[in-house]
């Protein structure tokens, strides 16, 4: 399989900053792009065509399709966080994989983490700061708050709470600075693989034991799938909720006539919630590959080729969405697919919206004046594939 480019076509690396207006530059050429990106490396062969699908039809067209569409080179293509997850899995090992580890999510159990662990935990992280007059709220809330719903999920002691956050951070930065992230890998496993196997000898109420005890058809799931579970929870419990509750954060906080309707009508949370989903899709794009030969919109794929479905181009469809840049958290209620969609469909998406709405909640009751702080430069966001502020200074009081 050949290596994945450094930057994810049809965006220069210029546009990464903002690169909505490219996007739909590029959208409104045609639903899918054909791009040949340059060599890795002076002297290195040219790599094949790239393909991109930037149009929302075609973009779920291409997720529910895994058969001609497939997820397996995700392993090979991101690295070893990636290795051995459902997500890079395909049919029918995918089916009874998500089988076994979907009943951790169920609606009840949800339930039961929203008001033991996430109501808690969001209280606690804003407790660290309510007494500031200014803070970041991504050094001090964003990523704090869902790593700290997980590690109690998981049911981690306190005191190792410090060690899954670092953990946490230099496994979401493996793509950047890679050294860290494989020894925090390797560390991460030593600890799980422990902690799989206390909880075999004596389960508990939590995600670990809920793993061991799932059953599908006789099949169970052993200690290396429990373990790349537990991986994926970075990615689909802590990366998105976030990356995700900053950019609503964002959209807020520079939308100050939408924070004080929110703040008025509580019942506008959940449509902020998808909004914010919908206007800065915290994953710009996912990889598929191809099995086949096939077509779409017109355009010929071959077998054994790339295919980047640009999930956040797609949320930005003017034939699906009025004024699509805009964020507007009275918008019509229109599906988007921020989680993707499909049988790969994002398992810990029903978390990330209870996550999102407890701190939503907390902060408008225990933040009322909150606003941008004027002294600081105003938040961006900003990222290739994963997309949130670096930072987001406001005022407390």
């Amino acid at each position: 399989m050949r290596a994945p480019v450094s930057v994810p076509p049809p965006l220069p690396s210029d546009e990464l900053d903002d690169p909505y207006p490219h996007l739909g530059a590029a959208r409104r050429r045609g639903a899918v792009a054909t791009t040949w990106p340059l060599p890795v490396a002076p002297g290195t062969p040219e790599l094949g065509p790239i393909y991109s699908v930037l149009a929302y039809d075609e973009s779920v067209q291409v997720l529910r399709d895994q058969d001609t569409y497939s997820s397996r080179g995700l392993s090979e293509a991101m690295g070893p966080l990636f290795a051995g997850a459902i997500i890079a899995m395909d049919e029918p090992e995918h089916r009874l994989y998500r089988a076994l580890v979907a009943p951790a999510f169920r609606p009840k159990v949800l339930e039961r983490w929203r008001t033991a662990v996430v109501q808690p935990a969001i209280d606690n992280v804003i407790d660290t700061f309510i007494d500031h007059d200014r803070v970041d709220l991504v050094e001090h809330l964003t990523f704090a708050f869902p790593v700290r719903v997980i590690g109690r999920i998981l049911g981690l002691p306190e005191q190792d709470v410090a060690n899954f956050q670092r953990w946490s951070l230099d496994l979401i930065n493996m793509f950047n600075d890679p050294e860290p992230g494989v020894r925090a890998l390797e560390e991460f496993r030593s600890y799980f693989m422990a902690f799989i196997t206390e909880r075999r000898l004596a389960p508990r109420d939590d995600l670990i034991s809920d793993l061991i005890r799932s059953e599908v058809d006789g099949h169970r799931l052993d200690d290396d799938a429990i373990f790349a579970s537990v991986k994926m929870l970075l990615p689909a419990g802590v990366e998105t909720t976030y990356r995700s509750l900053g950019n609503l954060l964002v959209g807020l906080l520079t939308h100050t006539d939408q924070l004080h309707a929110l703040q008025h009508d509580r019942a506008l949370i959940g449509p902020a919630i998808e909004e914010g989903l919908r206007w800065q899709t915290p994953f710009l794009m996912v990889a598929r590959q191809t099995t086949r030969d096939t077509d779409l919109a017109g355009i010929h794929i071959p077998a054994d080729q790339h295919v980047f479905i640009f999930v956040a181009a797609a949320n930005h469809d003017e034939r699906r969405y009025l004024n699509p840049e805009a964020f507007n958290i009275s918008r019509a209620p229109t599906p988007h697919i921020a989680f993707g969609t499909g049988p790969h469909i994002c398992l810990g998406m029903h978390l990330t919206r209870v996550e999102s709405h407890a701190a939503l909640e907390r902060i408008l009751d225990r933040t009322p004046n909150i606003r941008l702080d004027s002294d600081e430069s105003e938040p961006r966001i900003r990222g290739t594939v994963l997309r949130s502020p670096d930072a987001l200074n406001v005022l407390l009081r």
